[in-house]
């Protein structure tokens, strides 16, 4: 039996929004945590992530969690009977933020497809500072403000969208802002708001690029969403080696940058212009060897190949070169979607590679416009 390749991330805050029952406007520092509890409050914050991760369980067996100990994660996974591995333990029980970053820091380390975390703007704070945009997260809103866009409206609507990855549907993922307010200056009446970054947050599938009357994708029109937005990206990095693999999709890319293409062959790209045509996979390799490299790739053959269906040149010493964090692939929502919930393929010539390369791959379907999709 194959192992689950969705890796779910969890962390909790236990101590999120222990102080707004009590009017103390919130819960950072040690000392407001002390008084709260002292008061009586109740941490509800495992209560709420226990909500989220309840949608989940027509799903078991389909995905592995990975979360920090004790009441930062293991004790919601053990209540629910979720199996879980311990990646971070928290020297103390009383938490602070430094914790949930160390967290984060081995999420992104361990290299989750997703990282669903329950607290407030504060541990968005925490989290934001550590993960950037390194992995998508989701929070389970814990807290006594809520005021980040990384926050999914109520657990179960958390639930609802990591179902829906771990399921194989298309979900889109956006940029999301993460907010703070001064909590000393909120108790004195001040509401004093600062923006501290963004990450990429899956939510619901959306449509935002160019679309026929009835709302369905004109092919042709998405095809120049998708190739203007990668030549951005391009002109970002000017000093980065693109290798093109092939495709029909791929293929549009180069005709929207005026470059001959080799259909079934790989060209590579440098600041707009085409530095190698129809490369062998040796060719590449030493192309490519210590210079800032990216893999441009798309859903090839009805099973959904992204790797080992006529980019062959794309060898697993290329792929192990590159990264996963360097693959950027392209594909239109409705071909996506023609796959009804396959994963997409990998098939490098490496099984360790393939499996180290599986779990949640961003696809872009259009102008700034993305999808998480999941990949064996």
């Amino acid at each position: 039996m194959n192992k689950p390749s969705f890796r779910l991330g969890i962390i909790v805050n236990p101590f999120a929004g222990i102080g707004g029952a009590l009017a103390l406007k919130g819960s950072d520092g040690a000392q407001i945590r002390e008084k709260a509890l002292a008061m009586g409050a109740e941490k509800k914050a495992n209560e709420k992530m226990a909500k989220a991760l309840s949608i989940l369980d027509a799903l078991s067996g389909q995905f592995t969690v990975l979360t920090a100990s004790g009441d930062m994660g293991e004790t919601v996974c053990a209540s629910l009977g979720i199996p879980c591995e311990v990646i971070y333990h928290a020297p103390e029980v009383q938490t602070e933020g430094e914790d949930s970053e160390n967290a984060a820091k081995a999420m992104v380390e361990a290299g989750v497809d997703l990282l669903l975390f329950a607290g407030g703007d504060g541990t968005a704070r925490n989290i934001c500072c550590v993960v950037g945009e390194a992995i998508p997260v989701l929070g389970v809103p814990a807290g006594c403000k809520i005021h980040s866009g990384v926050y999914c409206v109520s657990p179960a609507a958390a639930g609802q969208v990591v179902s829906q990855m771990i399921a194989g549907e298309l979900v889109s993922v956006m940029d999301a802002e993460v907010r703070d307010i001064d909590e000393d200056a909120f108790r004195g009446g001040k509401v004093i708001a600062k923006h501290y970054g963004e990450m990429r947050v899956p939510a619901e599938l959306t449509y935002v690029q160019a679309v026929k009357m009835g709302g369905k994708e004109d092919e042709a029109l998405v095809l120049d969403d998708i190739s203007a937005y990668v030549s951005e990206i391009m002109e970002d990095e000017p000093d980065t080696l693109f290798v093109m693999g092939s495709g029909s999709t791929v293929g549009s890319v180069m005709e929207y940058l005026g470059l001959d293409n080799t259909l079934l062959g790989v060209d590579v790209i440098k600041n707009g212009e085409l530095v190698a045509s129809d490369v062998t996979a040796s060719e590449l390799v030493e192309l490519t060897r210590d210079k800032p490299s990216k893999v441009v790739l798309t859903v090839i053959g009805g099973q959904g190949h992204i790797l080992g269906r006529g980019n062959q040149q794309l060898s697993p010493a290329f792929i192990r070169q590159v990264g996963k964090e360097n693959m950027i692939v392209v594909a239109t929502k409705q071909k996506v979607q023609a796959l009804e919930g396959k994963p997409l393929r990998l098939d490098s010539g490496d099984p360790q590679l393939d499996e180290e390369l599986a779990g949640a791959f961003t696809i872009i379907t259009g102008y700034k416009d993305k999808v998480l999709y999941n990949a064996l």
